[in-house]
């Protein structure tokens, strides 16, 4: 009876055992899952709200995360990658910043602030005409635009808040929001922009509060004449103005006009009327005022925001009359 009773007891603490091992194995694989990145819900666009209580002179990061131009911020590297000067920053909060130099900071910084108005996700960029930073070394690229004693000219600080990370890149024509409304907008959006840089390393997936979020994190090749090689330009207020927006407009498409490589060229082509009222009601709510502050906050001079504002009402009302 005694090795009855034993042989039972075994078999039982043998049962919960294995049962509490296979439950474990199980919440632990629910819990890898869970923290897996590609689990995540994919967004490329939110609704902003009243766009037309926005704040277009702040952007996404508003006054609050605006930098200090006259703050203390200390040189931390030098970034060698893609076209433009540039190179990271720390402020005296511990803030991480990337400094862009040359000729996108004042177009990037005015181009996300009119993606913002419209849904987009947009980096938090700011410009500032001049700000000092301690150790300053001769750099290897963009040392036309600091002065001897650490001074910045002509700048646009991209700050880098904590908690986000960046998981890739991804395509126009690979990406999950193919034929939604969300992605046509916002290759409208391109068109509206003269974006002419449309290269996939240009759009980037973040990790940010539970979700991979789709964003164009380049619009510096912006606000000009799209153009080809030779012509086309980025920052210049007369090009933009004078360059055509909608190409060839159908019953049930429209084709947007965006010189660029070719098989880029297709982006901002046939896409859905619908699509472009939807945009369109959305732009319409913005003021002059808001408009002119995008430009504001590129440190523009004011001809120039004057020559800006009037071409994105124009084209806007040209969205509205289709």
């Amino acid at each position: 009876m005694r090795r009855t009773k034993a042989r039972l007891y075994f078999t039982v603490m043998l049962m919960l055992l294995v049962f509490s091992a296979s439950f474990a194995a199980q919440k632990k694989d629910k819990n890898k899952e869970k923290g897996n990145p590609a689990n995540l819900p994919e967004v490329i666009w939110r609704d902003p709200g009243d766009v037309a209580s926005l704040n277009l002179l702040y952007g996404a990061g508003g006054k609050e995360h605006a930098p200090d131009p006259n703050g203390k911020f200390t040189f931390v590297k030098e970034d060698k990658q893609g076209t433009s000067p540039k190179f990271d920053i720390k402020d005296e909060q511990g803030v991480q910043w990337k400094v862009k130099l040359g000729q996108e900071p004042q177009s990037e910084t005015a181009a996300t602030r009119l993606l913002w108005a419209a849904g987009y996700f947009v980096d938090e960029d700011y410009y500032l005409a001049e700000f000092k930073v301690a150790g300053m070394p001769k750099l290897g690229r963009g040392s036309n635009f600091v002065s001897a004693d650490g001074t910045v000219h002509k700048a646009r600080l991209e700050r880098k808040p904590k908690g986000v990370k960046k998981l890739g890149d991804w395509g126009w024509f690979d990406n999950p929001f193919l034929n939604k409304r969300e992605l046509n907008g916002l290759r409208i959006m391109m068109s509206l922009l003269n974006n002419w840089d449309l290269k996939r390393v240009n759009n980037s997936i973040y990790e940010v509060d539970g979700e991979r979020r789709y964003v164009v994190s380049d619009v510096g090749g912006t606000l000009g004449n799209t153009g080809n090689r030779l012509s086309r330009s980025k920052s210049d207020s007369k090009e933009y103005a004078n360059s055509k927006f909608i190409g060839k407009s159908g019953p049930d498409f429209v084709d947007f006009v965006l010189h660029a490589r070719s098989d880029m060229e297709k982006v901002t082509q046939h896409i859905p009327r619908a699509d472009v009222k939807w945009l369109a009601q959305r732009l319409s709510q913005l003021s002059e005022e808001q408009i002119r502050d995008c430009f504001r906050a590129g440190g523009y001079a004011p001809e120039d925001v004057t020559v800006y504002t009037e071409a994105v009402r124009k084209r806007i009302a040209e969205l509205a009359a289709l």
